[in-house]
């Protein structure tokens, strides 16, 4: 099992920062191959569904972002702690949801493993 931990959420005004966390850790998550998958972040906003946001493979090289966050969020990884980055600036309302990480099959935009618990952005107009 690989458990997932997100964290850094909060209230935030339109136009604001925040930076989210995400820490992987479990026996499965340290003995897999790491060129098969990336580290990816998902929202879901109240009466929708989850979406992809974006990701990162595990050399850097590989990041994709959902349209809406291109210019605004930036993904990065640090592989030593088994922790995930989501930097989100100039935050619109919209951008108002539960924020999950999850694995990424590679070149998808597949979650491989058991959702956290995710951690709330709410942005206030």
């Amino acid at each position: 099992q690989v458990q997932l931990v997100e964290s850094g959420g909060g209230l935030v005004q339109a136009g604001g920062s925040l930076r989210l966390s995400c820490a992987a850790s479990g026996r499965t998550f340290s003995t897999r191959t790491f060129s098969t998958y990336s580290m990816g972040w998902f929202r879901q906003a109240p009466g929708k569904e989850r979406e992809f946001v974006a990701s990162i493979s595990w050399s850097g090289g590989n990041i994709y972002y959902r349209d809406s966050v291109k210019g605004r969020f930036s993904i990065s990884r640090d592989n030593a702690k088994n922790t995930v980055y989501l930097q989100m600036n100039s935050l619109f309302p919209e951008d108002t949801a539960v924020y999950y990480c999850n694995t990424v099959r590679f070149g998808t935009t597949d979650p491989m493993d058991d959702w956290g618990k995710g951690t709330l952005v709410t942005v206030s107009s």
